[in-house]
């Protein structure tokens, strides 16, 4: 059998692609590629690729939107860059710190340490029993030496995050809750190493080891709550297009975007994203806003039309005189807003930092007066220093430190099986003191609709059959109106980038797709052969959802607002229909954000809840925010939850569990308040040693987890 029979692909190749088929090449280079949507665009690009002397092999990946190019020699991506975008497709340098690709080193690096101060833990507690058992003498200080040898370098390993934090606290002269979590944890250790040395009756390298353990928990579990993904800003400027094809006496010419100035002339390829802010001074077709205004309906652009830098030309190359560049154009604008209004919300201080601002100086201040009371009580260095030491063991802010982790791993892990995403750590305490809520309306409350009505029975049955397999929402809109219609027999079919669908049926072409493609203007057509094309009617339908999630919230006490870059009439229909009050129409990026401040400093607490580009700097600046899965990768990354479903319904529960979530972290912060004040007496007047200590800090520990799992319960 040969090669090709293996590969079905590789079938019908020329020879020379099919040799490149069978190589990935010495080198590898991975280019980002926005804006690909189907199977024409995976093939143009690859066809592009492999025609490129030095290409082995090019193989895009549609879902991540990215190709991975093998070359027999080192390209520059620039040159693979240009070719593409000659060809119409838009790519750039992949940005593997905006995709995550560099992993989660810090969560790794706890997750070891994590076990290996647990494995060190159980051995130690294996020994430790065989001293508790009555092991005297010889057997005990050998004992204690093989606690110490496994003791030791576990502790030296596994603690290293609260000593090299509580050393930046003390560096600066602050004191954190790390201070006194290392303190302990070395004087613990100092004091065991002292006793085994001098051959002395205690060691406490159990009650350091296992104070390590449960610390290491409690911050693992913050640190996965608080992991985020990348800046909406940097996510904002990704979209910034960084290589422009610009004209100059006829000569098209890629250069640098920082290379243009003011009056340049500027192409846009059908598909691609506009660079600039400007005039158009040559070509007519439709320009794609969604991503910045929020408009629904594509809008006309030709000769004299003004452009901004961000939006798509969606059907037609379009020649632009450059107005602004660089800083100065709206995207870049876009960007600035962006990051201050990220920089505003990361002021939000929360609980848990604010329990340390007060937790840390009395637990050291406590600890000092046992030393100095004991030691002039009883002279007994010894004994004053373990006292010491045990009121800081039982004292240590590991219930504290848990308290809010715990919470909202649990209540994350319960949002994320309804289909919510928590991206941030602090999101859920913030939700809870929410008290209004602004919606977009495109793409959030609302999704497009088409109106079979004005098709007959045949051009329904041509349209099934044109878009039953499409992945463009008009195209997927159309087809979910006609869900119940049999498809055509058609062949031939062809998806047109930025234009349309074509197929043959009964001999004649049949096109669906923009009316600039069939000639008709602004709209979405259907064309059977050289009949006059038929209008189908597109409208906004509220979201699976919609309706009782914005009644449920009411009834939650939320007050609701609705937002929309769509014109006055369309926004006030969805409005009535879902019985808001508070609404505005043609809002532009700006004044999404202007609305969410004013409310803000009438003293709301705003929860945004929006999907396009043009919400991002609205979510970033309100004081919570949730975007669905579909929005743009900036809102995504602006948003602090991010709703995976399709339909609303999901966050019906939302503030409720928030508010049930901050109940709990409450509730955890008086558990160990009042751990805090029986405890503390107790190591105060010697009647706890640090392993009593340690098992007493274990046990709040236990209730603080066990009490963050209640909100695994049906009933909030």
């Amino acid at each position: 059998m040969s090669d090709t029979a293996a590969c079905p692909a590789c079938i019908g190749l020329p020879e020379g692609q099919l040799d490149k088929a069978r190589s990935n090449g010495i080198n590898q280079i991975i280019l980002s590629l926005p804006g690909i949507h189907c199977v024409a665009c995976i093939n143009g690009v690859e066809k592009t690729l492999r025609e490129l002397d030095g290409v082995a092999n090019a193989r895009v990946n549609l879902s991540m939107k990215r190709v991975t190019i093998g070359t027999d020699f080192p390209i520059p991506p620039e040159e693979l860059i240009d070719t593409l975008e000659l060809a119409g497709y838009e790519a750039r340098v992949l940005d593997t710190s905006l995709l995550g690709a560099e992993g989660d080193a810090y969560g790794r690096s706890l997750m070891t340490r994590l076990a290996v101060s647990g494995f060190a833990n159980m051995n130690i507690m294996l020994l430790s029993v065989a001293i508790w058992s009555g092991a005297v003498g010889a057997t005990m200080h050998l004992f204690h030496w093989l606690t110490a040898v496994i003791a030791i370098p576990a502790l030296i390993y596994s603690a290293q995050p609260f000593f090299v934090s509580g050393w930046r606290s003390l560096r600066v002269g602050k004191l954190n809750m790390d201070v006194p979590i290392a303190l302990a944890i070395l004087l613990a250790s100092g004091i065991s190493l002292y006793e085994t040395i001098y051959g002395g009756h205690h060691s406490y390298f159990d009650a350091a080891v296992t104070l390590t353990f449960f610390l290491l928990i409690g911050r693992y579990l913050d640190h996965r709550s608080r992991k985020a993904a990348a800046s909406a800003a940097a996510q904002l400027a990704a979209l910034e297009v960084p290589r422009v094809m610009r004209l100059r006496d006829g000569v098209r010419q890629m250069v640098d975007f920082g290379e243009l100035a003011v009056g340049d002339m500027v192409q846009v390829l059908p598909g691609g994203r506009i660079p600039v802010d400007g005039t158009v001074t040559e070509g007519a077709g439709q320009i794609d806003r969604s991503l910045l205004t929020g408009e629904s309906k594509p809008a006309a652009a030709s000769v004299g039309s003004t452009v901004t830098a961000g939006e798509i030309a969606m059907n037609a190359p379009l020649t632009i005189k450059a107005t602004t560049v660089g800083t100065d154009t709206t995207l870049r604008k876009m960007v600035t807003m962006v990051d201050q209004a990220e920089a505003m919300r990361n002021r939000y201080t929360a609980v848990a930092d604010q329990a340390a601002a007060i937790y840390a100086p009395v637990v050291h201040l406590l600890a000092l007066f046992a030393f100095v009371f004991w030691i002039f009580w009883s002279g007994d260095f010894r004994l004053s220093i373990n006292i010491a030491v045990a009121v800081l063991i039982i004292t240590c802010p590991c219930a504290m430190g848990l308290a809010v982790p715990a919470v909202s791993t649990v209540a994350a892990g319960r949002l994320f099986r309804a289909g919510l995403l928590v991206k941030d750590g602090t999101a859920l305490e913030r939700m809870a003191e929410v008290d209004t809520v602004v919606f977009d309306k495109t793409g959030t409350l609302t999704m497009p609709a088409a109106a079979r009505d004005a098709l007959d029975d045949t051009a329904q049955a041509i349209a099934r059959a044109l878009t039953k397999d499409a992945t463009h929402p008009v195209s997927q809109a159309i087809a979910a109106s006609l869900v119940d219609v049999a498809p055509a027999a058609v062949t031939n079919q062809q998806e047109h980038a930025g234009k349309g669908l074509s197929a043959i049926w009964n001999g004649k072409t049949v096109r669906l797709g923009s009316g600039a493609w069939l000639g008709m203007g602004n709209g979405t057509y259907l064309q059977i052969g050289d009949q006059r094309p038929q209008k189908i009617h597109l409208r906004s339908e509220l979201r699976e959802g919609a309706a009782e999630l914005v009644r449920a919230w009411q009834k939650a006490g939320l007050t609701i607002h609705l937002v929309s870059g769509d014109d006055a009439n369309e926004t006030a229909r969805i409005a009535a229909a879902l019985n808001v009050d508070h609404w505005q129409a043609e809002t532009r990026p700006e004044d999404k954000v202007a609305y969410i401040e004013s409310l803000s400093a009438q003293g709301g607490k705003v929860l945004m809840v929006g999907d396009g580009l043009n919400d991002t700097g609205a979510l970033a600046a309100a004081y919570a925010s949730v975007s669905p899965a579909t929005a743009a990768d900036a809102s995504r990354a602006a948003s602090d939850i991010v709703l995976l479903n399709d339909s609303l319904t999901p966050l019906i529960e939302l503030p409720l569990l928030a508010r049930a979530a901050l109940k709990r972290i409450r509730e955890n912060f008086t558990i160990s308040t009042i751990y805090n004040v029986i405890a503390v007496p107790v190591a105060l007047v010697g009647l706890a040693t640090p392993l009593i200590a340690s098992i007493a800090m274990s046990a709040s520990s236990i209730t603080v987890l066990l009490n963050a799992l209640r909100l695994k319960g049906k009933r909030l």
